[in-house]
């Protein structure tokens, strides 16, 4: 489990492929902090440390991590988001995130204001339900606040310290990002779905 609040930025050196599964080898901060089968945010996919020394780490994807996120997208040079699983001494800073990605979006606009910069991001409709006004996002692993969220497009409002110490401040309009909606609100959409099933079984019988 992770807070969504970024602690360093590593970048990809290596990129090997091994049948349907790619091994990442990348430089960081906190590669030489890290311990093997430890569990690291890499722009919101969580990963498990396979090896490292004091200046790299290495992470293994699989097909359906691939498929399921930007990973498959990613090339040696890359710079990528970091963060260390929380403890239960953590300050939860940003809000829970679970390192699932649950969708692909891309950034379709970027707009600098005085001070701060807002991004539009485009997502699949089917996820509508679980983002609201004021609510809270995942976006390459950073917790962000939504605004004026529709069927398929939100922005977010970033301040210059997010700017500078994450993906934010690189990415470009047209690019993709990994997505992972509030936990809160995926229980709350399961629990109408059971709601749902219960209602037909009891109208059927």
């Amino acid at each position: 489990m992770f807070s969504g609040i970024i602690e360093a930025r590593g970048t990809i050196e290596k990129i090997d492929v091994q049948g349907t599964n790619k091994h990442f080898t990348i430089a960081s901060p906190l590669s030489g902090q890290l311990h093997i089968d430890q569990s690291v945010s890499h722009n919101g996919v969580c990963l498990t440390v396979v090896e490292r020394d004091q200046h790299t780490h290495q992470v293994t994807a699989i097909r359906e991590t691939l498929i399921r996120s930007t990973l498959d997208q990613w090339e040696p040079g890359d710079t990528i988001n970091l963060e260390r699983s929380i403890t239960p001494a953590t300050l939860l800073d940003g809000h829970l995130v679970q390192g699932h990605v649950d969708a692909i979006g891309w950034c379709t606009k970027i707009e600098a204001l005085q001070g701060s910069w807002e991004f539009t991001l485009k997502y699949p409709e089917e996820f509508a339900a679980l983002i609201v006004p004021k609510g809270s996002i995942s976006i390459d692993g950073t917790s962000l606040t939504v605004v004026d969220p529709d069927f398929n497009t939100f922005r977010v409002a970033i301040i210059p310290y997010t700017y500078a110490h994450t993906r934010m401040g690189s990415l470009k309009p047209g690019e993709p990002v990994n997505l992972e909606f509030d936990i809160i609100g995926k229980y709350f959409q399961r629990q109408l779905q059971v709601e749902g099933w219960r209602a037909k079984m009891q109208n059927v019988s």
